[in-house]
Order: C-alpha cells, then structure tokens, then sequence
C-alpha cells in the first residue's frame, strides 16, 4: 500500500492515469470544433430569428472542470484510496499481549480492550500465535500461544482486579519463560514492584511496544476523622499544572435510597501530587456514609470504604446520682466522660429522652431501679439492637435488684450486700485481674500490674454465669458479664465507673475494653495483636472499576492475614465484619502514594487510540457520478432545452435528493403508528442474526398465545435499534445477551435508563442455563455485566415465592424457557413491604420491576414458524412439551404484569374492604 499523509491507495498504479488528465483538457476544448466564420450578406434576412437547438461554439472552462474534477475523482477512486491506512510491517513469530490488569486500568478498560482487539486483528492476518495474559491473573507456567481468533472471543471475559500484582509471583513467573516472542505490553501508568525486571525478561525475548493511557491517575487515601472534621486526601501519579477534583460522599439517606450525602472539592497546586480537602457534618450524616470517590473516575483506587472509625458513635451517660460540687473525681461519670468524650458524641438528659434519641450506647453508672415504663422502653430498645452498659455502686449493690430472680435488664443474679477485699474490715488483699480467655471480647489485651480491685458486686452462682462471664479476678470471680438480648446486649461492669471500687478506670486497660464493647469509636487501624486469633466475614467487596458488590459466598479471613491489609486475589478490598465491629480494606492505604511507570528511551510508548481504516472508493464514485449528472443539467441548460422545463426539472433533481431523507421519515413514523396504536412487543437487535432471528421467533410466538389466551391483542413483534429507534412507545423489550454484541453509545444508555424509569420493563436473557449463578461464570453472563453497569438497575434479588409474577395470569413456581433454571432475579422488594395476616402475599402496591433477568433461553421456547409451528425442541417427550407450556405461560404472566401491574397485591385490602360493606 502507498500512503500520501493520512490516505493510502490499494492500487496506487492506476493513479498513472491522472498524468492524461492535460490530454483530456485539450480533447474537451478542441470538442466541438469551434465554427468558421464566414460574412455573408443574406444572414440579415434571418436576423430576429430564435432557434430551439442552439451549439456553443466553445465549451465553458467551469465545465471543463467539472468534467475533469469527475474523471479525476473516477481515477482517485478505482485507485482504492483509504483513510487513516494501518500502516504496519508484518510481524514474525509469536506475539505476547501483556496487561497489567490493575485497578489503573479500569478508568477506560474499554479502550484497552479495543487495543487489544485491533492488536489481535493485525495477529490473525500476520498468522502469529498470540498470547493474551494479565499480571493480576497470570497463568501458572510458560505462556498459553493459541490464534488470534480464539482470544478475540474471549476480550469480553477479561475484566481488571482491584489490586496490584504480587512481586513474588510475578518474578517466579518470568523466571520460567523462554523463547523467542515481541510484546504489546498495555500499561496502566502505575509502578509496582517487580515491574522493572519483567521489562528486562520481555526485551530478552524480542521487542517490546508499550501502549499506555494518557488521561491522569488519580487515587484517594482513607479518610481520617479528627477534631469534628473528615480529612480527605487525593493522590496523583504525575505533578502537573493546578487542577480540582470534586469528593463526594455516598451513603443512604433515612429512606435507605443510596445517594450522595456531601460534595466538597480538593485542589492539586502545581508541581503537588496531593490535595487535601476538610468536611464537617452533623454526627447523623457523617454516621451514614458508606464511601468517599473521586467523581468522574471509574476505579477502585478512587474509591475509599468507611468503616467503625469514622462513625463516632453516640453514647448516653446517666448516673444514679449527681455530681457534688467540687468532687469531680468522685463523679460516677467523671472517668467515662474522659474516656469517650474524644472518641464518642456524648448525649445527656432523662432516661425517657434519651431513649427517644436511639443512641448507640446507653451507660447506666450505678442506677439500681427503674420505673415500669423506662424498664420497658429500654428493654425494647436493647432487642433492637442497642448496647446497654451497666456499672456497680453502693445504691446497686444495696437494691434487691435481680436478687431472687434475674431482671431482664441484667446480665446475671447479684448477691445481696456486695464484696470487699483489701480493706481495714477484710482479711483478703485486693484482687488483680486474670487474663482474658480467647472466647472474651478482650482477649489479646495485656493486664497492667497495677491494677487492683478492692470491692465489688458478686453474681449468684448459675449455669450460664461461666458463658456470661467476660472478665473475671484472678480467684474466678466474674468482674464483667454479658447477656444477649435480640439484636442487642446487657454488659455489667461488677465495680463502680470512677476509683471508689477499683484503679481499673484510673488505667488504659479501661479505655481499651471499651473500645472492645464498641462504645467508643474504634481506631482507624488495630494491631495485629489485637487481630489474632480472630476470623473476619467479608460483607461487600470493592471491584476494579470501584463498584461495591455483595461479598456473596467469600470464606472468612483470620485476623492476622487482615493485618497485613494488602489486597490480594484471597482478600479483596472490602469491608470485613468480626464478632462487634467492621473493617475497611481500601485498595490504597493511609501511607500510600502514587508512583508513575517510567519508560527507557529505547522503548516506543503509544496511546490508546485506534485509528479505525475508512474505506474512500465509494465515496469518490459517488462524488463522481453526481459531478457527471450536474455535467448533464448544465450541458442541457447550455444548448437551451431546459428553458421550458426548468421548474419541473429543478423539482425532479430535489425530489431525488429529498427522496431518502422523507422515506426514512416516513418509515419513523409508521413505525411510531404501529407502535403506538396497538400492543406490540419488541426485541433489542444484538448485531448477531440468528439470535435476532430467534428472537423475533419468540416474540411472534407469545403474541400469538396472548392472542388466543387472553384480552390481549399483540401486533407483530418490531425489531429495536437501540442507537436509533424511540423506546417509550414499547411496554416490554426483551434483550438476548450474546458475547460479542458491542456496547450501547452513551446516547443509547440515556434512553435505556429514561425507559427504565418512566415504567418500562427489560427481559435480560443471557441463554446460558445460569451454568455459574446468575450468568457469573459465563461469556454472556459476563457481557451482561457490562451492559448492565452503566444502567439505573435498582437492587435485585431472585423472584420470591409470593412475587406477582407467580399469579398475574396463572399461577407459577417455576419459570423455565428452553432450559430450566429457577434462577431468576427481579427488583428486590422494598424493606417495608409486608404480609398482612391472612394474605399469602406482601403488600407490593403497583410497581412493576423494571427488569427481569435470568438465563432459561425464553425466545427459544417461545418461537414459532410462520405455519405456528415450534421451532425448537424443548426437553423429550412429554415433559417436554410440559417445560414449553409453562414457559409459554410465564411469559404470558409476564406480559400481563407489565401491562397491569402489581394490582393483585391490592387484594390485601379486600377484609378492609369487605368490612367496610358490612359483608
């Protein structure tokens, strides 16, 4: 191919042939041959004559150049002139695609892709053997070379982690590669460890290209919480000229809808790699945030999860006796108040006002009796998940309190009178404390030496005081018990709150268990010390593109690897419960900083962008054709035959280049005719035919049965571009998901969501059997999860037993298509949605689930022939047929949920309705 700038020729010979285009000027000039002029006197006599047929005597110059301008574009275009031609040189051998795969690369993972994709195109016409590997994921020996086509399949399944590789892996890696192969290394822009050395093995091997994005890194350290303000500091990898980013918090508001709770903007000054930005919000609002990002990136390191030490929690203190004035080391409060005013929002005021308040912690300090009404009240608050802490003193132990039978709001039966020891009265010494037993909230804490008890309540001997029994002196005695209650706890400290009973609230020990009951706020970070022997539940997980996920099934992590906080293929980002507090796991740590790749000058470093081919021939002919038909009009106009039909000319001229635009116009409104005035179902055209042929199939084959079955009507199903085609005037789309299908525009995304939220309802159907739950494992699967990512998708869960979809027409447990799964997902129900007694079903008012996704291949079991004839098997036999009648009546109900709602969901109210009538 020669190339000229931007545009290569196919077949640059045949451009020889412009070299006639002078030649052909002086044909055009010398044809027709200009007329002899000759005086003679008889012309006279025809002088005021007009003649109908009239010859120039010399062709104009501007249509000489129209002639020459259409030879030309003739020549030009036969020539086989391309736009942005890929220049390459054919490559040899094997050929190493190597990704980092880290969390950098998710900020336009698409682009990678589509680099990737044209790297493997060039592979398959070069018949190279390619190798397609991350370093987040890498193989476990050697390099797997396959074609370049079966990589190409399987683009869509690769997807970044929320991590940086591991070094000692990378490096036991290299070790083992050998043999001759070039590299495209796709670069995410960021060093890790390890990095340098696999460039050294790679230009062993052959060349290396490195493609890398130039959009910036920027990342988010964890937020720290001090002196009533949340600092926030952004990171990125290369010092620049100033710029601002903006930080928004997300948590959910009182109605439990997830939204962004705070913005507040963070601004690099030039040659800084760091921003810092201070928010202070109310306790209420800060306690609610369940993440901070960078907006407007798309990545885990911009993504920072909040845990327990962000949310101070709110502590109420009631003593059973005020403070005396002057006395405020005797105050039964004063230690507490010291302990947790740092760390906690302190609340006061009456019992009753502060249970109102719902604070997280209640703290009792020698109160014995309660009236009826606040023993109740707290008690109800307690089952629903309220930590109650209870200390001793002479008024309890004086009380009859849980004497003869246990109060519900103790944790055990006390002793009438109470203990002493170490006193002029006693013959005992005062008591140390005994180290704490691995089933204790405490246990890892060290007891100091100098802690010493000298009086206490004692417990009454019980089956379940050794379960109860947290702490305890170095005799056995029970120094603090527990008791659950619901959701909540009853914990009773046996000695006073300030030195009367004991030095314990005199040392850190005392702050350290407090922090173990989860009455202060935790620190940001514990020691591994404190992580020993303990095991963490992961709660949601943190992806590479910083979207947090339900952990799902992930095994629990001991304390101890949690400690290292390094995320790793076993210990994903995330947010990790123990037995009473949760830790945050973030991609970037409180120390990190941003490091960008750096290059040698011997290696050529690329962009993302991929110049795509255009093909120019059929353009040129075009534009030479319509330079010939305006070379017809003007040598008619010129010879005078278009002086009586100029009008009906000119308009035949306009009405051919109006003609395409008005018949698309009219086609767009037919369509919007047919759409509006009848119920029609549509399906989402994929780019692959056959499944656009299926999928039509299908539709056509559930019009027919709604036809017959029901008051429905259905015209002939349309097929939906989603680029082009208006989405409002359809009720339902149904979505066949392949593998390869390209990725809606961002215009079309606009109007999926506008479709979703003004009541439209979307079957996404992956045709994979759900083989990995929820099509996870699968190619399809996988490919919805990319579709689906940019969508407005509320929260799902698997269609419950009393869902409208088991009732709307028939009644159904089971909604099979050509495969049977019961896996199907649907809008979860809202937290408030109730049974009502009586109902076999929830209250679910008239919404309608904007989507439905599942795997069972409906259209399959669906389809028709234009004779009505099934186009598919489904199953054997008879239970066969049986699996097509119930697919065929799922979709049946699901057709008639779309169109009525959740109106049987209504029934709730008939009692109330019957009631009403007297009946």
């Amino acid at each position: 191919m020669w190339t000229l700038g931007p545009i290569g020729f196919t077949a640059p010979l045949l451009l020889w042939a412009l070299v006639a285009l002078p030649a052909l000027w002086l044909i055009l000039r010398a044809v027709p041959p200009a007329p002899i002029r000759r005086r003679f006197p008889g012309v006279a006599l025809l002088l005021g004559l007009t003649d109908d047929d009239t010859q120039t005597d010399r062709t104009p110059w501007w249509l000489l150049l129209l002639r020459m301008l259409a030879v030309a574009a003739l020549i030009v275009g036969f020539a086989g002139p391309v736009l942005n031609p890929d220049a390459r040189e054919p490559g040899r051998g094997p050929l190493l695609v190597f990704i980092d795969g880290t969390w950098a690369d998710a900020r336009d993972w698409a682009r990678r892709m589509d680099r990737v994709g044209a790297a493997l195109d060039e592979a398959a016409r070069d018949g190279r053997p390619v190798a397609v590997v991350q370093a987040t994921d890498l193989p476990e020996a050697g390099l797997p070379f396959q074609a370049a086509e079966a990589w190409a399949a399987r683009l869509a399944g690769l997807d970044p982690a929320p991590w940086a590789p591991d070094p000692q892996r990378l490096a036991d890696w290299a070790t083992g590669l050998d043999g001759g192969f070039d590299t495209f290394w796709m670069s995410g822009g960021m060093e890790y460890a390890g990095r340098q050395e696999l460039l050294s093995t790679f230009e062993a091997s052959g060349d290396v290209r490195v493609f890398e994005s130039a959009r910036p890194l920027v990342a988010l350290r964890p937020a720290e919480f001090a002196d009533g303000a949340i600092t926030l500091t952004a990171l990125r990898a290369r010092a620049g000229a100033e710029t601002q980013v903006t930080l928004a918090a997300t948590g959910r508001d009182p109605a439990g809808v997830e939204r962004v709770l705070a913005r507040v903007p963070a601004t690099f000054e030039a040659g800084a790699t760091t921003a810092e930005a201070a928010l202070v919000l109310p306790p209420e609002l800060r306690n609610r945030i369940s993440r901070f990002a960078v907006e407007g990136v798309r990545a885990a390191g911009a993504v920072t999860l909040t845990d327990d030490s962000l949310k101070r929690r709110e502590v109420a203190l009631i003593a059973g006796r005020d403070n005396r004035e002057g006395l405020e080391l005797l105050s039964p409060l004063h230690y507490l108040e010291k302990a947790l005013a740092p760390t906690a929002d302190l609340v006061e005021g009456p019992l009753s006002d502060v249970i109102l308040a719902n604070p997280d912690v209640i703290v009792l300090a020698d109160v014995a009796t309660l009236a009826p009404a606040e023993a109740g009240d707290l008690q109800t608050w307690v089952e629903e998940g309220g930590l109650l802490l209870r200390f001793a003193g002479a008024r309890l132990a004086a009380s009859d309190v849980s004497r003869a039978e246990e109060d519900a709001l103790m944790p055990v039966r006390l002793r009438a009178g109470g203990r002493t020891v170490g006193g002029a009265m006693s013959w005992g010494e005062p008591k140390r404390l005994r180290p704490f037993a691995e089933t204790s909230p405490f246990f890892g804490l060290s007891v100091p030496d100098d802690v010493r008890v000298t009086a206490q309540v004692m417990a009454q001997p019980d089956p379940a005081l050794a379960e109860r029994s947290i702490a305890a002196l170095t005799d056995g005695t029970p120094l603090v018990t527990r008791k659950r209650m619901g959701k909540g706890q009853v914990v009773l400290f046996h000695v006073t709150a300030n030195a009367e009973w004991s030095t314990l609230p005199l040392s850190g020990l005392f702050v350290q268990m407090l922090e173990r009951l989860a009455v202060s706020t935790r620190p940001a970070r514990p020691a591994a010390a404190e992580l020993e022997g303990t095991t963490w539940v992961p709660e949601a997980v943190l992806d590479a593109f910083g979207t947090v996920r339900e952990a799902g099934t992930l095994p629990g992590v001991a304390g101890e690897t949690l400690a290292d906080a390094r995320p790793g293929p076993g210990l994903p980002p995330g947010l990790y419960a123990g037995e009473d507090r949760r830790l945050a796991l973030n991609v970037i740590g409180p120390e990190a900083a941003l490091a960008p790749a750096t290059w040698p000058a011997r290696i050529p470093v690329e962009g993302l962008s991929v110049a795509r081919e255009t093909l120019l021939k059929g353009w040129l002919l075009a534009g030479a054709l319509a330079l010939l038909a305006v070379d017809i009009l003007a040598s008619l106009w010129l010879s005078g035959r278009l002086r009586g039909a100029r009008p009906a000319a000119v308009a035949a001229v306009l009405l051919a280049l109006a003609l395409p635009v008005d018949a698309q116009a009219q086609a767009d409104d037919e369509m919007a005719l047919r759409a509006t005035s009848e119920v029609v179902l549509a399906h989402v055209v994929t780019g692959d035919a056959q499944v656009d042929r299926i999928a039509q199939a299908g539709l056509r084959g559930l019009s027919q049965k709604l036809f017959q079955r029901t008051s429905i009507e259905p015209a002939a199903p349309i097929s939906v571009d989603l680029e082009t085609d208006e989405l409002s005037f359809f009720p339902f789309l149904y979505w066949p998901v392949t593998a390869t299908q390209p990725l809606p525009s961002s215009e079309a995304y606009a109007k999926l969501n506008r479709y979703l939220r003004t009541g439209g309802m979307i079957l996404f159907d992956t045709r994979d059997a759900n083989v990995a739950g929820f099509g996870g494992g699968s190619p399809e699967g996988r490919r919805l999860q990319q579709l689906a990512r940019p969508l407005d998708i509320p929260p799902l869960e698997p269609v419950p037993d009393d869902h409208v979809l088991t009732r709307t027409f028939y009644l159904l447990q089971d909604f099979p298509g050509r495969h049977n799964s019961r896996d199907v997902w649907v809008e979860a129900a809202p937290p408030d949605a109730a049974r009502a007694e009586g109902m076999p079903f929830r209250d679910l008012n008239d919404g309608v689930t904007p989507v439905v996704v599942g795997g069972n291949d409906w259209a399959a079991a669906w389809a028709v022939d234009d004779r009505g004839a099934a186009m598919f098997p489904v199953g054997r036999g008879y239970a066969g047929e049986r699996q097509r009648e119930i697919a065929v009546r799922f979709g049946v109900n699901l057709i008639m949920h779309v169109l009525t709602g959740n109106y049987k969901s209504d029934q709730v109210h008939v009692p109330a309705l019957l009631d009403r009538l007297g009946q």
